[in-house]
């Protein structure tokens, strides 16, 4: 079933939880942040509720400090950013639970940022006493932290027992509103595209997208493994010798849905001015480090008649040109099925910087926010910080 939305609740005059996901990279020594995306990325939700009448208090993990208190992981500058993002006051928690948390309950348009939730040990034990501490500050929680939504933690799973209400924020509920659209009931044509290092990654995922794609387009490292797990040459490519099995018996099951890539750039070094060719066959002494024009055709050819595309994943090292063709074609021509009416998610850090580079970014209908969330969600794994969101009626 649906669950809850924050639109669902009637916020004014209310002190709400707000679980964000404010993970952000941070210069050494702590101090500066180098990418505010994961703030700018809350600001809706945030706008809502303030715009309902109620009470903020946001909570969030930053780094793994490992359940002690860690002055360059500390959330301060995140609340100095964020106060310039609304423009108005965030007051900053000396910590996330305690006395002195507790008595700066915020009045209605008011913010309090609690210190980084993995100060404590007890956030990622999902301890049931630290969940009802956290619990005990609000009257409404809602979880806008995809991205952690694959963890079982006391902000994620643990509190909402102990709450009268849990709901999803707008930055979730586009999350599930896609990432369902396309592995519930896709429309066909559907797609999938899959990429990246390592078979051993991605089983799971392969393992579900088969079945509910039509067709499976493999690239990236891996592919080379399923490649020699069908005693093709691969030469000093990069292969998961004790996944052959694995990758042979996938391929066996795929009944002609997953394809793999017909021709490779290849070069005898991993950089990117040692020259390179485009090859049918990867020679000895060569490695493959992008899929070839062939398939660049082929993958494009696949992807122009889909009507959903999942895609995760980069065809091969796109952040080192000339490897960077097979990536940015079908960063392309998944941009052009969607402007033909397909529905298109992008998932992954890898993908997301992709779409990025090719300048595509707002010609996909999603591009999911979180890394592991989204994989597992793409698995067909039930995430346990969706799970436990309230049910709509």
């Amino acid at each position: 079933m649906a669950k809850l939305s924050i639109r669902d609740l009637a916020l004014s005059g209310k002190t709400i939880f707000i679980r964000v996901d404010f993970n952000v990279p941070l210069a050494a020594g702590g101090q500066e942040i180098t990418s505010d995306k994961r703030i700018r990325a809350s600001l809706p939700t945030i706008q809502y509720a303030l715009d309902q009448g109620a009470a903020l208090i946001l909570a969030s993990h930053l780094g793994r400090p490992k359940g002690k208190p860690n002055p360059e992981m500390s959330l301060a500058p995140v609340a100095v950013r964020l106060s310039e993002l609304l423009n108005r006051p965030v007051r900053m928690a000396p910590d996330c639970v305690g006395a002195e948390v507790e008595a700066l309950k915020p009045a209605p348009g008011e913010i309090v940022l609690l210190e980084n939730l993995r100060f404590h040990a007890a956030e990622e034990a999902n301890d049931p006493a630290f969940s009802r501490q956290l619990a005990s500050l609000c009257d409404v929680y809602v979880n806008d932290a995809f991205g952690t939504a694959h963890r079982a933690h006391a902000s994620t799973v643990g509190m909402v027992p102990f709450v009268s209400q849990a709901a999803a924020g707008l930055l979730m509920d586009k999350e599930l509103e896609y990432l369902t659209k396309v592995t519930a009931a896709p429309e066909a044509p559907s797609v999938g595209i899959i990429g990246g290092a390592k078979v051993s990654d991605k089983i799971e995922v392969i393992q579900n997208l088969l079945k509910i794609t039509d067709k499976l387009l493999i690239g990236g490292a891996m592919a080379y493994t399923f490649l020699k797990s069908q005693g093709l040459p691969i030469g000093k490519s990069l292969v998961e010798e004790d996944k052959l099995d694995l990758a042979k018996s996938l391929l066996e099951s795929a009944a002609g849905k997953l394809l793999l890539p017909q021709d490779h750039a290849v070069s005898p070094e991993f950089k990117a001015d040692a020259g390179y060719a485009e090859v049918d066959l990867i020679p000895d002494g060569q490695m493959a480090l992008d899929i070839g024009p062939k398939t660049i055709a082929e993958y494009t050819r696949v992807i122009a008649s889909a009507r959903t595309i999942i895609w995760n994943g980069p065809m091969g090292v796109f952040e080192m040109p000339p490897f960077d063709k097979g990536t940015m074609a079908v960063a392309h021509a998944v941009a052009t099925a969607t402007d033909g009416g397909a529905i298109s998610v992008v998932g992954g850090g890898d993908s997301e910087k992709a779409v990025k580079t090719a300048g595509i970014s707002d010609r996909v209908s999603h591009v999911s926010t979180g890394g592991g969330a989204s994989l597992e969600f793409l698995s067909g794994i039930t995430l346990p910080g969706v799970a436990a969101l309230t049910e709509k009626a």
